[in-house]
């Protein structure tokens, strides 16, 4: 606390404040005012020291730490129990223990880094310090387990309508989970359940979104499918406001989807989708058959037309699907 309180005083000054007048404030003593400012600058803060004049904040930390997002939310229950890492291995893992030891719909667990960040099918998510936006949201929504794959489509018109926005761009989505800017990647959802008895207990949505990688920051194993918000509109993105942005917006189409179901989000996911009218190649286990992608049900299922005229019903999670005949579009990578 003594920490925070420190940080809203140099914020609040308009030069220098003394170590005399933060001891007498937070009744502490001198040298933990130091101590706290030591941390406070491996945090990333930016703060002049002078012996005769005492601290001023110069500049404020880049990383996403409480004191950074807190301040910017306008939600109500999403960001407001807020877990900060430099690093872990994979948010969803942290959340998912959480969620058992009874965290509240809402929490949010982010990483500057996660050094085994997973995607969809078990891929990986390259998941680099200080550039994108990694964060795991726990959700316990009262509704059928069947409607959970729903809340994936939601995060993705979520975080098309922060970037639309903070940053003034038009993503696209492709089912299930990526979302893209000018046909590459750059954020994509993994959502994972514990259920019972065909009810939801808890769900955590991990969300990892690339948002100020340069192009050559990219591996050679995903770089010419990978792509950031500043590697396509060349300018750099304020990671907290954007973060605050897709939390506000996602738990508004949140609560309306449990309040009054997905008809109308549905229709928000198809005016961004990619790849719908194209020709795919669907892959389940070891079957394989070639279709077109026609809509997505109100369910969120996807819908594609095999070659002998059948509407097939395709459901997250099971199937990967990519281009037929170089015509067609990759919806699995």
């Amino acid at each position: 606390m003594s920490r925070k309180a420190i940080l809203e005083a140099l914020s609040a000054a308009e030069g220098f404040l003394s170590g005399e007048d933060l001891s007498r404030r937070l009744g502490i003593s001198r040298s933990a005012i130091w101590k706290h400012i030591v941390a406070l600058r491996q945090e990333g803060y930016a703060i002049d020291a002078h012996t005769r004049l005492g601290y001023k904040l110069r500049s404020r930390s880049a990383y996403l730490l409480p004191e950074e997002v807190e301040p910017l939310l306008k939600t109500k229950r999403f960001g407001r129990h807020y877990h900060f890492y430099a690093s872990l291995p994979s948010t969803n893992r942290t959340a998912k223990e959480l969620a058992r030891q009874g965290a509240p719909e809402g929490t949010v667990v982010l990483a500057e880094e996660q050094t085994e960040g997973r995607g969809r099918l078990g891929r990986g998510w390259y998941s680099p310090p200080g550039l994108g936006i990694y964060f795991t949201m726990i959700l316990r929504p009262t509704v059928p387990l069947g409607l959970a794959p729903q809340v994936t489509l939601l995060t993705s018109v979520a975080v098309c309508k922060a970037l639309e926005t903070v940053a003034g761009v038009q993503p696209q989505i492709k089912w299930p989970n990526d979302v893209l800017l000018n046909g590459k990647k750059f954020c994509g959802t993994l959502t994972e359940l514990n259920a019972e008895m065909e009810a939801v207990n808890y769900l955590v949505v991990g969300t990892g979104i690339n948002v100020n990688q340069s192009a050559g920051d990219f591996p050679d194993a995903v770089a010419a499918v990978a792509t950031s918000v500043h590697a396509t509109t060349g300018e750099k993105v304020d990671r907290a406001r954007l973060l605050a942005a897709v939390l506000y917006f996602f738990e508004a189409d949140y609560d309306y989807w449990l309040a009054s179901g997905f008809d109308r989000l549905r229709a928000e996911w198809l005016e961004r989708a990619a790849g719908m009218g194209t020709t795919v190649r669907v892959i389940a286990g070891q079957q394989e058959w070639v279709g077109k992608a026609e809509d997505i049900d109100s369910d969120g299922a996807l819908l594609v037309r095999d070659s002998g005229g059948k509407l097939r019903r395709l459901i997250s999670g099971e199937v990967s699907l990519r281009p037929e005949g170089g015509q067609g579009y990759d919806f699995g990578r």
